[in-house]
């Protein structure tokens, strides 16, 4: 789910208008679907296979028992999971730079208007020149479309929706990256038990392995609390 989250996250920055178009109510729960998917797929199996499962007393926990590596395939799946966690940071690396290459500001340049008789007209054009025109000062040529008359202000409101909805986008994609980075905060301690017990048969201290069981319990609470505090839009609905 965090995977597919980072892909769409990276199409609304990278490619905003395609993701406004192609991302509908559909296509968001086919994205949904498919991780919902895949995620059964991943771990369905190991609960029809005889004794996979069982009661941990060391975690207090039943959970997949992670065996000495020519024991079982339980370094497939945790391979699979560094493989996707790395995959997802990698992503949102990506974006980072992304971002950051286009907020470089480029020096403004300026297009002089064309002047004939007080009459101007052309890109650089302002209002009040277009008005002078129309005022009766210079007789020089009718300017093409008044370039300097503001016609209509359909199309400003328009970008600017689509700004506030592209700073949305990123204010959505900085929570997720923090629901991320704290998910592989969380699991870091209890990945480093799996590997210890697949790739050795030392014995970890009790108190380490307690603490790593119920960090990954805690991860799942703390996720609410990210989302209230970094989502505007969230506590505005709460308000």
């Amino acid at each position: 789910m965090l995977l597919s989250i980072s892909l769409t996250r990276y199409m609304a920055i990278a490619h905003h208008r395609f993701y406004c178009k192609k991302m509908n109510g559909w296509a968001c729960a086919l994205v949904i679907s498919m991780a919902w998917i895949l995620s059964m797929a991943m771990a369905l199996p190991p609960v029809f296979e005889v004794g996979t499962y069982k009661f941990i007393r060391e975690e207090d926990q039943c959970t997949f028992e992670h065996r000495y590596v020519k024991a079982n395939d339980s370094l497939g799946f945790l391979l699979m999971l560094a493989f996707i966690v790395a995959a997802t940071h990698f992503i949102y690396m990506k974006l980072l730079f992304f971002i950051y290459d286009h907020r470089k500001m480029k020096p403004a340049q300026l297009t002089p208007a064309i002047s004939q008789n007080w009459s101007f007209h052309g890109p650089g054009a302002a209002g009040q020149a277009a008005a002078n025109w129309i005022a009766g000062f210079g007789r020089g040529p009718t300017p093409p479309t008044l370039v300097g008359m503001r016609q209509s202000t359909q199309h400003q409101i328009k970008r600017l929706l689509v700004l506030e909805e592209f700073k949305q986008e990123k204010r959505l994609c900085k929570m997720f990256y923090v629901i991320t980075f704290l998910f592989l905060l969380f699991w870091g301690p209890y990945l480093v038990t799996c590997y210890l017990r697949i790739f050795s048969r030392t014995s970890l201290p009790q108190g380490f392995l307690t603490a790593a069981v119920w960090l990954t319990f805690a991860q799942a609470g703390v996720n609410p609390i990210v989302s209230f505090m970094l989502n505007k839009e969230l506590r505005m609905s709460f308000r």
